[in-house]
């Protein structure tokens, strides 16, 4: 091939490169936004006046839901890890499928068998997010186009329970309302999946800068825990402890804002997550710019470290009355999903690229989900023990005091774990 051709194939290849990316950031954005409306419209809804196994209903359902999620992520270390990129596809739109099935089951089940429908709900959608992600690591511009993924759900948590809530006010009964929900997303799904379909992989350029991302076999897997066996198990630990703090968050919102004095309509729950989004994506997503691999992991680190000194001035702020309930909210939501993303964008990614050992991030991904599931689950079980209605705004604001604080000494210890190691590969 002569020089001359070459360099056009290298111009066009830049020339197609924003493309490729906005392209990437649609289908994975689009894809996880429709699949969160399968998982999230229910938490709209009170279900007052109903217990299961003489404890809260709700408190029952989300933790059915969530231990469904955390089975999924335990089984995910392995499935995600070998699942090879043609199957991702086939893969979402099965599990979704699956979750959508379990929503209907769960609108005609009689209690307490509603309550396995929402298990196996979080069981299809716990692998989802692991197969999305595939299609976009290992690239030059993988941190943004991963915000931009992250942004999603953060957008649509909040979407989703306004769905739910509109839903609910048209007459929707509150145990078919979730199922409503997920048919309306159906039609969709199925184009944004289409348009993850038709990602390439990563070119050359991506594999020499980030390495090559490939399945994992278990000596893999192993082999990268005993290589970095603190520094991992301090970066699973501040996951584990923002999950259990922005499920909490999630789940009771509606709770949580009637604790504010806020009657939540609709738009205040798309509202708070939609500035949310916006000031994750832009302090998570500019970490891209950074070339080197080493300093751009603990930049991430960094604004990991300062979104849980972000929840300590949310909290002090809203118990000094400094704070509206509005700006609370986005404050502590920033502060939770600032670590949260991090990991998912940035951390994980530039710790493969920095290191060079056969990973992927998605078992990286589901090790900590796995962990952060499990922490959440236990936490919901412990909460239908524990008192409800005024008092549950005391017990939410010393859970997200008690994570901040240990979020920010895991994160340092791993800082200085990784910074020891130096450019050890």
């Amino acid at each position: 091939m002569s020089s001359v051709e070459q360099q056009l194939i290298e111009t066009r290849r830049q020339a197609a490169g924003p493309m490729l990316a906005v392209w990437s950031l649609v289908g994975a954005f689009g894809a996880y936004f429709c699949t969160y409306v399968f998982r999230k419209p229910f938490t709209a809804a009170l279900y007052s006046g109903g217990s299961v196994w003489g404890i809260e209903e709700k408190a029952v359902l989300v933790t059915a839901q969530t231990l469904g999620y955390m089975a999924a992520k335990v089984v995910g270390i392995r499935v995600i890890a070998e699942t090879p990129p043609e199957r991702r596809a086939l893969g979402i739109l099965i599990l979704v499928g699956s979750a959508e099935t379990a929503l209907l089951l769960f609108g005609l089940a009689p209690s307490p068998l509603h309550v396995l429908c929402l298990f196996a709900n979080g069981l299809s959608l716990g692998l989802v997010f692991g197969l999305v992600i595939g299609f976009l690591e290992g690239r030059r511009s993988t941190e943004a186009l991963a915000a931009g993924l992250c942004a999603s759900f953060i957008l649509a948590d909040g979407v989703a329970k306004s769905i739910g809530t509109w839903l609910l006010g048209r007459g929707i009964d509150e145990r078919w309302m979730p199922g409503v929900a997920g048919l309306l997303f159906f039609p969709p799904l199925l184009f944004f999946v289409g348009v993850l379909a038709r990602i390439p992989p990563p070119d050359d350029r991506d594999v020499a800068l980030r390495g090559k991302r490939s399945a994992m076999g278990s000596g893999d897997r192993a082999a990268l825990v005993r290589r970095h066996g603190f520094g991992l198990l301090m970066l699973v630990a501040a996951y584990f402890l923002v999950t259990i703090a922005r499920s909490l968050r999630a789940d009771f919102a509606p709770e949580v804002w009637r604790a504010l004095g806020i009657d939540a309509a609709p738009s205040t729950f798309a509202s708070s997550e939609i500035l949310v989004a916006l000031l994750v994506l832009v302090a998570n997503g500019l970490s891209v710019l950074i070339l080197d691999n080493r300093r751009a992991f603990f930049t991430a680190i960094g604004v990991a470290l300062a979104g849980g000194l972000l929840m300590l001035v949310a909290l002090v702020g809203q118990r000094q009355s400094w704070l509206d309930g509005f700006t609370f909210m986005v404050l502590l939501g920033t502060g939770l999903y600032l670590p949260y993303v991090a990991i998912h964008t940035t951390i994980f990614e530039r710790l493969i690229a920095m290191t060079r050992g056969r990973s992927n991030l998605g078992f990286l991904m589901y090790v900590a989900d796995s962990a952060g599931y499990l922490g959440y689950a236990g936490l919901m079980l412990a909460k239908g023990a524990l008192p409800t209605g005024r008092s549950f705004m005391g017990f939410f604001s010393a859970t997200c005091g008690i994570v901040a604080v240990l979020t920010c000494l895991s994160l340092a210890m791993s800082w200085g774990y990784f910074a020891r190691r130096g450019d050890e590969k």
